[in-house]
């Protein structure tokens, strides 16, 4: 527990100290309890937090945790949107949570969108030629989102698609902080979702703005909500945008997965030679363990709650430890060790591995994007593993403070032989 908690425990604000520690703000806290409830306040707000396969189920319980209402404004207005299916509890989240699984075509549509990163790739690959530095990071948000918009059926010109990486980028690096950042992050989604509403009221007026039938344009533009009535063009810009944002996101994973190969080497190998691509799935979801992504998730409690024997008066807002429970000692044996074959031959289990958020997919409480994000970062480091390059020097350092972190340098290398890689299976 740092000092400035220590003072303020147990009911004291820890707002300063989760600014200036980051992730290991809660997982600190933890440790503290022995892994038990953490109680604090954060904006003058009572909170708790837990952690643990128990305490997942316990909080993706719609009876005990409202999630949609305890999102901050600051956080629809940069990350999520305003209207968004986060927003949403109920038979109103799980009616639009469907329009996402009809646009991912129970995987096909997974498929495709990793077909089309992988020729973005290619294409991008053959362009670093001459040994000029890459930032890898700023490549890879430039990729996914080419490819990402190709496969909604978005019509955009090139330069309006790099607007796009840019501002979606901007949305998730700006989404966690004060200042700066946060500023760029609300003007990068307003931009953006005033682009595509326009798109979709077109499309509704009869212009031909998108591609072939049935993409995830067409599915989003013509929803129908629990109500019966088409969704707003604002709100079927906000939905499009969770489909765009989170992919390119899988940007700041493309970046871990670099550092990882980097540092162990030994695991370029395994990767190249991973015909039926069940080593690289392992590689994605350790790179998706082993790094920081999301610190949390949370929560209001829906009513008097009981944890373990602690109460939980209504509307405390209740933490996730997402961050601490992937590196939980109790939970992964050598935990601050990288090593893919904890997963070799097999899925996590819902409860295990919560990178994203935890809960059950058949209830409906799993991300789904978490899919789109394990089978993009799976095409891409056997790509990576494949690229002949060099690394320079540069800060490869990863700040636990930043939320969201990455390697400060955004990995910079240099190609030697652009043309690897290219003929490589999705």
């Amino acid at each position: 527990m740092s000092r400035l908690d220590t003072a303020l425990a147990p009911w004291g604000d820890s707002t300063l100290s989760l600014l200036a520690r980051g992730y290991a703000w809660l997982p600190d806290r933890m440790r503290a309890t022995d892994g038990g409830p953490v109680r604090t306040r954060l904006l003058g707000r009572p909170v708790v937090a837990l952690r643990g396969p128990e305490a997942i189920g316990f909080f993706y319980d719609e009876r005990n945790v409202r999630r949609a209402s305890a999102l901050p404004g600051p956080v629809l207005d940069t990350l999520f949107g305003r209207g968004a299916v986060h927003t949403l509890d109920g038979d109103a989240h799980r009616i639009r949570k469907a329009m996402f699984l009809a646009v991912l075509k129970d995987g096909a549509g997974v498929a495709a969108l990793a077909d089309h990163v992988a020729r973005h790739w290619s294409e991008s690959v053959d362009g670093w030629r001459g040994g000029r530095r890459v930032v890898l990071f700023d490549e890879a948000v430039l990729i996914l989102a080419r490819s990402v918009c190709a496969w909604t059926g978005i019509r955009l010109s090139d330069e309006a698609v790099r607007r796009m990486a840019v501002d979606c980028a901007a949305m998730v690096d700006g989404f966690a902080t004060p200042g700066p950042r946060h500023l760029r992050a609300r003007r990068a989604r307003a931009r953006q979702e005033d682009v595509l509403a326009g798109l979709v009221a077109a499309a509704r007026e009869g212009e031909e703005l998108a591609g072939d039938e049935g993409t995830a344009f067409e599915t989003v533009a013509w929803h129908r909500d629990a109500d019966g009535e088409l969704v707003d063009p604002r709100t079927a810009a906000v939905e499009l945008l969770n489909i765009i944002r989170p992919t390119v996101a899988i940007a700041w994973f493309v970046a871990f997965a670099a550092h990882a190969l980097h540092r162990w080497p030994h695991h370029r190998e395994p990767l190249l030679k991973d015909d039926d691509g069940r080593y690289a799935r392992a590689f994605a979801h350790e790179v998706r363990r082993f790094y920081p992504f999301a610190p949390f998730v949370g929560g209001l409690a829906a009513t008097g709650l009981t944890w373990r024997g602690e109460a939980i008066a209504e509307n405390t807002l209740v933490l996730l430890d997402l961050y601490g429970h992937d590196h939980d000692p109790k939970l992964w044996n050598d935990p601050y060790r990288f090593d893919p074959r904890r997963f070799a031959g097999r899925e996590p289990s819902a409860d295990e591995l919560i990178p994203q958020g935890g809960g059950d997919p058949a209830h409906g409480h799993r991300c789904p994007g978490e899919d789109v994000t394990v089978a993009l970062l799976a095409t891409l480091v056997k790509r990576l593993a494949d690229l002949d390059h060099a690394v320079p020097a540069q800060d490869l350092s990863i700040p636990l403070s930043r939320i969201p972190t990455r390697p400060r340098s955004g990995f910079v290398l240099t190609v030697t032989d652009p043309s690897r890689g290219d003929d490589l299976p999705g």
